[in-house]
C-alpha cells in the first residue's frame, strides 16, 4: 500500500510539471499585455483575438467576405475564404517566422514576397493562430516607454494589415486590424517556480506517508503483512458424527 502511494504521489507531481511545461510553451511574457482595439474597415463575421496574454493572435472568419492578411514586406501572408476555407502563401516570410514567437525559424530561399502567391490550405474552420511579431515586445530589454516598472504603461500601438474582398474581381478595401501594447506593471502573473514548488510538495507528502507507514509496520512487527496463525481461544471443539 505504502510504494502505491508513493507511485501516486509521483505520477501525481509529474502530470504537475508536464502541465506548467506545456502552458508556458504557450504562454507569452507575463510582464506585457496585447489587446486589439478595433478592425477596421468593419468586416461582418471576422474577429480577432489575442491568445496568452501577447503570444498569438487567433482570426476567425464566418462571414461572406475574403479576408487577406499581410505579412512584414506586404505580401499576402494568410487568406481566408466564405465556408471557411484558410489557406497560407509559402512565398512569404511571415509563413514561416511566425511559426514560432522568437522571429528563429529559418526562411527557405523559395520565400519571396515579391513573388505570386503559392496558396496552400491549411484548414477549414474559419480559424487561424499564429505568432505576429508585430503585436508583442521583441528586445530583451524593457521598453523606454516604461519608466516605473510597477506601473500599466502603454509601450506601442500596432497594426496588421488586412484586405477585405467582397465579390470576386472586386477591388479590395485596405485596412488593419489594430491594437495596444501594454507593459502590466505588477499585475498578477503565473510562474513557473509555483508549479514546480508544489509539485515538490507532492512528492515530499508521499515519501512522508511512506516512512510513516515503515515505521508503524517496525514497532507493530507486522505492518502490511500477512497475519499469522491466530492463537486458541479454548479447548477444540468436537464434531459429531451421525452414525
Amino acid at each position: 500500500m505504502a510504494r502505491r502511494i508513493a507511485s501516486t504521489a509521483t505520477l501525481c507531481a509529474l502530470a504537475v510539471l508536464v502541465s506548467a511545461t506545456s502552458a508556458f510553451a504557450h504562454a507569452g511574457n507575463p510582464n506585457f499585455e496585447s489587446l486589439v482595439s478595433s478592425v477596421s474597415p468593419k468586416i461582418p463575421g471576422f474577429s480577432v483575438q489575442v491568445l496568452n496574454g501577447d503570444d498569438r493572435l487567433l482570426v476567425m472568419n464566418t462571414g461572406k467576405t475574403t479576408v487577406t492578411i499581410d505579412g512584414y514586406s506586404n505580401d499576402p501572408f494568410l487568406r481566408m475564404s466564405p465556408g471557411g476555407k484558410v489557406e497560407v502563401n509559402l512565398r512569404s516570410p511571415a509563413y514561416y517566422l511566425d511559426q514560432d514567437r522568437d522571429y528563429t525559424t529559418n526562411v527557405p530561399a523559395s520565400a519571396n514576397p515579391k513573388a505570386p502567391p503559392q496558396w496552400k490550405v491549411v484548414g477549414h474552420t474559419g480559424r487561424y493562430e499564429f505568432h505576429d511579431h508585430r503585436m508583442h515586445w521583441m528586445a530583451k530589454s524593457i521598453p523606454q516607454q516604461v519608466t516605473d516598472k510597477s506601473k500599466r504603461t502603454l509601450v506601442v500601438d500596432w497594426h496588421v494589415p488586412v484586405q477585405a474582398t467582397t465579390a470576386a474581381g472586386a477591388k479590395p478595401a485596405t485596412g488593419a486590424i489594430n491594437g495596444q501594447l501594454f507593459w502590466r506593471g505588477t499585475g498578477p502573473g503565473a510562474p513557473l517556480g509555483a508549479f514546480i514548488a508544489f509539485a515538490v510538495i507532492v512528492l515530499l507528502g508521499g515519501a512522508a506517508v511512506v516512512v510513516v507507514r515503515r515505521r508503524r509496520a517496525a514497532g507493530d512487527g507486522g505492518g502490511d503483512g500477512p497475519a499469522g496463525p491466530a492463537a486458541p481461544s479454548g479447548p477444540p471443539k468436537v464434531r459429531a458424527e451421525a452414525w
